[in-house]
Order: structure tokens, then sequence, then C-alpha cells
């Protein structure tokens, strides 16, 4: 069975206390994975997680499942803007009782490979290949598993950057679970510092550091964007990482490039690709030129260099 799990990083904790609504749609594969993408985006602050996962029978399911009682007619209706009227249409309701659906969603996730990195959960722990840097990753704990076409983004981004660099500090903008600051200090040997303003993911990427033998050399602070006086103090960075969503990214491109090392580069992703071009006009604005761009399950990660030093490997 294949999964693609989304699960709006507000909602963790509500979510996983309780959920009494579950919404229901059968439909094809290419419909699941667009949809659970973008009602991830859509759903960002409700109690809600989404998973779209194969059926033993063939086909694809998209559940929602709701913390509370949703407004149903406003949810076909989201539904059905993105997916159609006739998908509005067919979507099932059903009272559920409580559970940790968040876990449930995510229990027995396969591992996914991204370069040189293997994120696994505990159960895949004995399957970590030679010369692969394995990073365990508890489910339901905060946003960012790997599985997400964002976060793999990031991942193949970051194996690419340091076979030509060895970028000394690095920062993590919205860490969620702390997957990207881990896999960079794991692979680095690096101090890495890394925010999130979500208390709950926090304390799991504390957790996850510690678990994965990375907790000395990663930081994690609660902040919002780069307010936080730890990660102004270990600047310059060379190596930004901001897997966010486009309003964030815009905002954060100053702010963010007054902290860039000359010759540092940005790892920018959450991007759909109808919006890659607002974010590229706000970081070019900042003085970055776009290096790379990778298109994966429907989102895009950009590299974007200092406008000196892209302008110096051109």
């Amino acid at each position: 069975m294949r999964f693609n799990v989304n699960i709006s990083r507000s909602s963790m904790k509500a979510a996983r206390r309780e959920v009494s609504v579950l919404a229901r749609l059968a439909t094809d594969a290419a419909t699941a994975k667009r949809l659970s993408d973008r009602l991830a985006q859509a759903l960002d602050g409700v109690a809600a997680a989404v998973a779209a996962f194969s059926a033993p029978a063939g086909g694809w399911t998209v559940e929602i499942h709701f913390a509370r009682a949703p407004d149903r007619a406003a949810v076909r209706a989201l539904v059905g803007a993105l997916a159609g009227a006739r998908a509005g249409r067919r979507l099932a309701f059903a009272t559920v009782a409580p559970r940790d659906w968040v876990a449930a969603s995510l229990a027995g996730l396969p591992p996914v490979a991204a370069a040189r990195f293997f994120v696994h959960g505990a159960h895949d722990r004995g399957r970590v290949p030679p010369n692969r840097i394995g990073i365990e990753i508890e489910a339901a704990l905060a946003f960012g598993t790997g599985h997400h076409g964002t976060t793999r983004g990031c991942l193949l981004a970051l194996d690419r950057l340091i076979k030509r660099a060895r970028p000394r500090r690095v920062l993590d903008i919205g860490t969620g679970s702390g997957v990207l600051a881990i896999a960079a200090a794991r692979a680095l040997h690096r101090p890495v510092v890394a925010g999130d303003i979500d208390a709950v993911s926090v304390a799991a990427a504390r957790l996850n550091a510690r678990r994965n033998r990375a907790g000395a050399r990663v930081t994690i602070v609660p902040a919002s964007g780069v307010t936080d006086r730890r990660m102004r103090a270990s600047a310059p960075y060379d190596l930004v990482f901001a897997n966010l969503l486009l309003a964030p990214l815009k905002r954060l491109a100053r702010p963010v490039g007054a902290l860039a090392a000359a010759r540092g580069r940005v790892v920018l992703s959450g991007l759909l690709p109808a919006e890659v071009n607002a974010a590229l006009a706000a970081w070019r604005a900042a003085g970055f030129l776009l290096e790379r761009r990778l298109l994966l399950d429907g989102w895009a990660t950009l590299v974007m260099a200092r406008r000196a030093t892209a302008a110096a490997r051109a």
C-alpha cells in the first residue's frame, strides 16, 4: 500500500487528541495526490489530517480526519473547487470514534530514499542501506517525515550542494520534525540552527535530533521567521532552508538575505509550480538568483544563490 500524507502543522496537536468526523473520497492516483497536497495547504490552521493511499483492490482514497465537526457544505465546496464538482458531490462523511488519526495515517509508512539520505520510521531501523545516512523520524510528532515532495526536494538539493562545497553554518526556518536540520548536521558535521513557530514541532525536532545523534550539533529554537537572537548570533549562514508557503517565503526574502553569507545558498520549498515566479521576484529583489529548480510530486524546490556568486559561476 502506498501513502501520501499531508498534515497541517498548526493542526498537529488537536488532530492527535481527538477526531470526530471523517471525510472520504475514492478516486484515481493523480487526483488523490494532487488533492491531498492542495487540501493540506487549504486546511492550514484547521485541526485536520489529510491522507491519500492506494487501496488493495485498486484505486486511491483520500481521507480528511477532522478534530471537530466541520461545515460539510464548505468542505464539499473546497474539494469541488480543487478536484472538480463531481468529486465534491461524491465526498462521503462519517462520524468516527476518537482516535490518534495522525499516527494512524502515518503508521507503517515506507522509508524514503533521497540521494544519500534514508528517512525511516522505527519499524525500518534495520533497513538502512550501507553508505546511506539513516534519519529516524517518529511519525505523528511534527510535519516532515520525508514523504512529502517539498521535504524530499530539499534533501536532494542538500545532497547536490554538499558535493560542491561544505557549508560551515546552516539555518533551517520552519523546521517541523527537524529532518532537514538533522540531515545537514549528520552530513556536514557542522552546527545547525533551526526554528519553528509551533511549540509541538520544536519539542519534536529536539527529540528527533537526540534520537539521530545530532543533538550536540542542532540548536532548535521557538521562532517566527528569523526573529530569535540565537539565529542572528550564528550568522552569516552558508546554507539556509525555508520549507514554508509562498506568503512567508516572500516576507522572509530580505530578512534571510541579511543573514546569508556572501557566497550563501538558500533552498526554498513549499511552492506550487504556479507560485514559483512570485517567489523568484521577491528573492531576486533581495539579491538572489535562481541556481537550480526541482519539480517533485507537483511541488517546486528552488536553490537560490547570492547574485555575485551566481554571476561568478556563469
